[in-house]
């Protein structure tokens, strides 16, 4: 099992074993059979399943039952949708990937699988058990008079001897070890995260009085729609008197006031001083925002991983590329990461300009596109809708 973001790949075994589950040919194995991994982040579920005979004609990863008792397809759960996919090395290979995880996504994952024979079904129980975790800072005073303080970065057990990364008010220290012994002041606020996870950070705490210097971000990820609005959101304190406060994008060279780039001129408005609102959305606007502020003394300081912003259109994929007249074909409404704001959103069809009321959903068959043209859009922002597609030159 591997727990991922970009660029990095970190395993995190609670324990090694393999837990192979069957009996007369039939079996399903697991490696391990219990994981704890990081909110955010993409894990691997390691499996491969043997059988004495016949052909496998479905193949599925599960949670739940329905109503009638039917184990509920994870490809069909929208919970899950487009975060889930299956990794087949080999054909007895069922490792399942689920990305961008959620604390929701905690529960016991099992691999069932069907074949052309009678009775030839069979589930791997008793299945993964998935943990889904934040980091948090603990303080462990000395006494309680004590400016000495011990701090733990924790979360489930990690292996290998990770790699701690701290930040004192934002920025980073140079201590890579959990616990971590401090000497503390007033102002100090603290957080930690694992390297190579420098984006799952767990939220600043205040080490000794909570009107300490820190800044947490609302969401640590926003996918939103080109042309939308968002915004962009933290909540924040300091122990000194504050003197100015801005925002901004942090693959500039230096801290810059948005409301003074021109790149968002009009667009860049702080509704408060915690809130960033970005009209008319571009998808050069994708990018890692961050909040600053300004005392007499210091400043919140920008080494602090921020809000990282995705800004998606909308695209209706054809399947297959190419048809004869007659043929059907299908549609498919797409965007490059989840919505933030809509997650299972309900979509919008339109056949040569004009809407369609059915279907809503993100897949759409039809037959032979000849001379029709089609786009989509997701309700709420029906004037964001796709390019349109068609077999020729669309009018």
């Amino acid at each position: 099992m591997a727990l991922r973001t970009a660029g990095s790949v970190l395993v995190v075994f609670l324990w090694s074993v393999t837990v192979v589950l069957g009996q007369d040919g039939w079996s399903v194995t697991y490696t391990p059979q219990s994981i704890c991994t990081l909110k955010g982040s993409t894990v691997e579920l390691s499996c491969s399943y043997t059988y004495p005979s016949g052909t496998v004609t479905t193949t599925f990863w599960f949670t739940k039952n329905d109503a009638e008792g039917n184990p509920v397809s994870l490809s069909d759960d929208p919970e899950y949708k487009d975060r889930v996919m299956y990794h087949r090395d080999n054909k007895n290979d069922c490792t399942l990937i689920i990305t961008d995880l959620r604390e929701s996504d905690a529960a016991t994952y099992k691999f069932r699988f069907i074949t052309d024979q009678t009775g030839g079904s069979y589930t791997g129980n008793p299945g993964v058990t998935l943990s889904v975790t934040d980091l948090q800072v603990k303080v462990i005073p000395y006494s309680f008079v004590s400016a000495w303080k011990t701090l733990t970065c924790t979360t489930c057990i990690l292996t290998g001897n990770p790699t701690y990364i701290w930040y004192k008010n934002g920025q980073i220290v140079t201590d890579n070890t959990s616990p971590y012994s401090v000497y503390s002041k007033a102002a100090d606020s603290y957080s930690c995260a694992v390297k190579g996870h420098e984006d799952l950070h767990s939220p600043a705490v205040c080490v000794q009085d909570q009107s300490c210097n820190r800044v947490t971000y609302t969401d640590k990820r926003i996918c939103a729609l080109k042309g939308s609005t968002v915004d962009i959101s933290c909540n924040y304190s300091s122990y000194h008197p504050i003197k100015t406060t801005f925002w901004f994008r942090s693959d500039k060279s230096a801290p810059e006031d948005l409301a003074r780039d021109p790149e968002y001129a009009g667009r860049a408005l702080e509704s408060l001083p915690s809130t960033l609102r970005i009209t008319d959305l571009r998808e050069s606007d994708s990018a890692e925002y961050k909040f600053r502020f300004n005392t007499q003394i210091s400043g919140w300081g920008y080494s602090f991983p921020g809000t990282n912003l995705s800004v998606t259109d909308l695209q209706v994929k054809v399947t297959p590329d190419t048809v004869s007249e007659g043929h059907s074909v299908t549609l498919t409404c797409s965007t490059t990461c989840t919505l933030t704001d809509n997650p299972n959103p309900t979509y919008i069809w339109y056949k040569n300009g004009q809407r369609l009321h059915e279907p809503t959903s993100r897949q759409y068959s039809v037959n032979s596109y000849y001379s029709d043209s089609y786009s989509c859009a997701v309700k709420g922002h029906e004037d964001l809708h796709s390019p349109a597609v068609c077999e020729f030159e669309c009018n």
